[in-house]
């Protein structure tokens, strides 16, 4: 098992969290599709929908930094920025009294991770790693 199969598994867990929420919501507001003009519908979907945007490269490079041989910290450290990152943006972007903060941590600890990772890989592939 390598440490990318359990950020992999986590990301999951919340996506499953923020699936569900969408549903619930989707149920109590009788809003099959779309949003409504709901603003706390239009966010949970948002929430939702940035992490299906962002978890599946970051997961993949996650992953590729760990195949490349980086330390396991390197690697634990890098899932634990995203998977930080991304609950700390969903539950920044769902409120719909926003709490900026939340969602910029959230957004600077996933940007974060695909720059440290990115740039791993591009220098093991220069060094021929």
């Amino acid at each position: 098992m390598t440490a990318a199969f359990l950020y992999a598994a986590l990301v999951t867990l919340l996506y499953l969290v923020l699936t569900f929420r969408t549903i619930v919501l989707r149920g109590r507001l009788r809003v099959a599709l779309g949003d409504g003009n709901d603003k706390a519908l239009q966010r949970a979907i948002r929430a939702h929908a940035n992490l299906a945007e962002y978890a599946p490269l970051a997961l993949l490079l996650l992953y590729m930094v760990e195949v490349a041989g980086a330390r396991p910290a390197t690697v634990h450290a890098l899932g634990a920025a995203l998977l930080l990152g991304r609950l700390l943006h969903a539950l920044g972007i769902s409120r719909v009294r926003e709490p900026l903060p939340l969602r910029m941590a959230g957004m600077v600890l996933t940007t974060g991770c695909l720059i440290v990772s990115s740039v791993i890989l591009l220098s093991s592939y220069a060094l021929g790693i």
